[in-house]
């Protein structure tokens, strides 16, 4: 993260003596990245972090049905997440859209409350598209609501608690989802260009303690691992973090809050950047003026990513685009290298002179193929690579 925060009760110094109301000494905990050499938070527990008392193996739901295949042959697609079924919770009930070393997407539609989760292969990004929900985390917790991005960090114990039913979208990276760097200056502030800044991130206010008998119970962890699932039992609540302070955590950023770039003719999709992480990008397209030229075209051109797939999630407005194309709100098209896409014939002539665009979508570029996974396979629609051709 960009910059420091300092949540609940904390020692003046690091690494010094830091006692509990009964004389006892709190311990740390540092939650660190790329080996001691980059952003990093100390946290301050009631009970040793490291006591555990079982740990069991998981089986990866799903089974072979989880399999990634190939985008083979070759073609866009268009998903429907409004047929994909409804129900369980966002750490296991998220159904698979796509895929491949990098990153893997999914879509929730959820309505119950998950289990402790920790994922220590990469960060989590959640993108809310309807409904509300609450992340309660070592950390302390956040609500989130339609709109909200919400970052959370690799190795973070959480949960996630909807408010009634909450359609997502989860994009889980094999490393870190960070700011793009061009917007940062040296010592990591936002830049006056960026589109977002400092004030537009939510991070947790205060401690999230588990209390009661809830504190003192031997409490299940589903852990994610390169090496695949396990359920490690810790001897306390791990929701026992008095204070903490430090550059890494939990926040939330809302689409709403992206100022959009605009130029005189059309721009170009990275001046939507919204994330960056291994070999993919998060682009946010949100409600802005169009083209100012006198003989602007105000929509996209045709154009192929040579180097890259374009996974592109309609969260809100109305895609002139791509109208007649059966693209809507929960759709996602997928347009991988190798092809060439564009407006839908007749759009070019029908948006000139167009001054406004109403438009919300979540884009991800990712700069190695995408495989189709089993919700992907399941939702999709057939006929939507002929659409162009119509």
């Amino acid at each position: 993260m960009p910059y420091y925060r300092a949540v609940g009760e904390l020692p003046r110094k690091r690494h010094i003596v830091f006692r509990r109301p009964d004389g006892g000494v709190y311990a740390e905990e540092l939650m660190g990245e790329e080996g001691f050499s980059s952003d990093s938070s100390l946290l301050y527990h009631r009970h040793l972090p490291t006591a555990i008392v079982k740990t069991e193996p998981v089986t990866e739901p799903g089974g072979p049905d989880a399999e990634v295949t190939p985008n083979l042959p070759l073609a866009p697609r268009r998903f429907r997440t409004q047929d994909l079924p409804a129900g369980g919770d966002l750490v296991g009930s998220r159904q698979l859209l796509a895929a491949n070393d990098d990153v893997r997407i999914s879509f929730a539609a959820v309505d119950g409350a998950s289990e402790l989760y920790r994922n220590s292969v990469g960060d989590e990004t959640v993108y809310v598209q309807s409904g509300s929900v609450r992340l309660e985390s070592t950390y302390g917790a956040i609500e989130a609501a339609e709109g909200d991005y919400v970052v959370v960090p690799t190795g973070t114990i959480h949960r996630w608690v909807p408010h009634g039913r909450v359609n997502a979208l989860v994009i889980a990276a094999a490393g870190h989802i960070r700011p793009p760097r061009r917007y940062l200056s040296d010592q990591g502030q936002f830049l006056e260009h960026a589109p977002y800044c400092e004030r537009d991130l939510r991070a947790p206010a205060e401690p999230l303690l588990a209390e009661g008998p809830e504190a003192q119970a031997p409490t299940p962890v589903l852990v994610r691992t390169r090496g695949g699932l396990t359920r490690m039992t810790f001897a306390h609540h791990p929701f026992d973090v008095v204070g903490w302070d430090g550059c890494l955590y939990p926040y939330a950023f809302n689409i709403d809050d992206f100022e959009p770039i605009v130029k005189k003719t059309h721009a170009p999709p990275p001046v939507h950047q919204t994330f960056q992480g291994p070999n993919f990008v998060v682009c946010s397209f949100c409600p802005r003026p169009l083209d100012f030229h006198a003989d602007a075209v105000p929509i996209p051109y045709n154009h192929h990513n040579v180097d890259s797939d374009e996974f592109m999630y309609y969260v809100g407005g109305d895609y002139a685009a791509r109208r007649g194309s059966g693209i809507d709100v929960g759709s996602i098209s997928l347009h991988p290298a190798g092809f060439t896409h564009g407006p839908q014939p007749g759009a070019v002539e029908a948006a000139l002179g167009a001054r406004q665009t109403s438009e919300t979508a979540v884009m991800i570029d990712t700069f190695r193929p995408l495989g189709l996974g089993p919700a992907g396979r399941r939702a999709e629609d057939p006929g939507y690579a002929w659409t162009w051709a119509r």
